[in-house]
């Protein structure tokens, strides 16, 4: 009975998550390191190595879900910015990763509280600046740069957290590049798969990656799951309206960061 309770609740966490992945463009890790953390009791740098393969389960599917809605020309109209994006999120990706497997549990915790809740506000109180998004200015050496620098930061923090990184990837390409919200959706989704595969590879050399192995079951039962959420939020991409939702999602992860992180 403890079996199929634990993975039905997997399941059901998976498949919720991956609604909303498909929806907004995120990997949809925020949401579920608290529960990894505090429902499933995992110790945080393997809540951290699952949530990087459930995220990326995410990403992977939603790219091609999104698809209806998000045309693949749109997609790759903007390639430039995707590359100048992950010229610096590779690297930050794989340097997080390398300092997150070093960190003692105490300090690992404390920097991912503090992130959750700086993710958690900038939902929450930048999301007017997000939608009222600038018109896109030919490239520039100092665009470049600011993307390269901003892509730094998004690897650190995608790779800390086990996140994707679409919360602050799909900001950079509105503020800096002008690009519509829901495009930039499935741009971050093209961002953040790279990214996050430099990090999961970073994370393989460590011993922590052994949980993937002795969570077989329950690994098998979220990414079903996350796939069928993930599909259902790709199709309600053009029908639910995005603002809502982030703002809904933004209070859901600073309560979740401080009732799982406060210790």
């Amino acid at each position: 009975m403890r079996f199929w309770q634990r993975s039905h609740q997997a399941f059901t966490a998976g498949g919720a998550i991956g609604l909303l992945g498909g929806l907004i463009g995120l990997g949809g890790a925020e949401f579920r390191l608290p529960i990894l953390v505090g429902v499933f009791l995992f110790p945080t740098l393997q809540a951290v190595i699952i949530n990087k393969l459930m995220s990326l389960v995410v990403v992977a599917s939603a790219i091609p879900l999104r698809s209806a809605s998000i045309p693949w020309a749109q997609v790759i109209d903007h390639w430039p910015v995707i590359l100048n994006i992950l010229a610096g999120s590779l690297v930050g990706a794989w340097m997080g990763a390398h300092y997150a497997t070093r960190l003692k549990v105490e300090w690992l915790n404390r920097i991912i509280m503090v992130l959750l809740v700086t993710l958690a506000l900038g939902m929450l109180f930048g999301h007017a600046t997000l939608v009222s998004a600038t018109a896109e200015l030919p490239f520039t050496l100092t665009r470049i740069l600011l993307g390269v620098v901003s892509g730094v930061g998004i690897g650190l923090v995608a790779a800390l957290l086990g996140v994707a990184g679409g919360e602050l990837i799909i900001p950079t390409l509105v503020l800096l590049f002008g690009i519509d919200i829901k495009l930039a959706g499935s741009l971050s989704l093209c961002i953040s798969l790279p990214t996050m595969l430099v990090a999961f590879a970073r994370y393989s050399q460590s011993g922590a990656f052994e949980v993937i192995r002795q969570e077989r079951q329950f690994l098998i039962w979220m990414t079903l799951g996350s796939l069928v959420g993930t599909a259902f939020g790709g199709q309600l991409l053009g029908i639910v309206p995005a603002s809502g939702l982030i703002l809904a999602l933004g209070i859901i992860l600073l309560i979740s960061a401080f009732k799982v992180f406060r210790h």
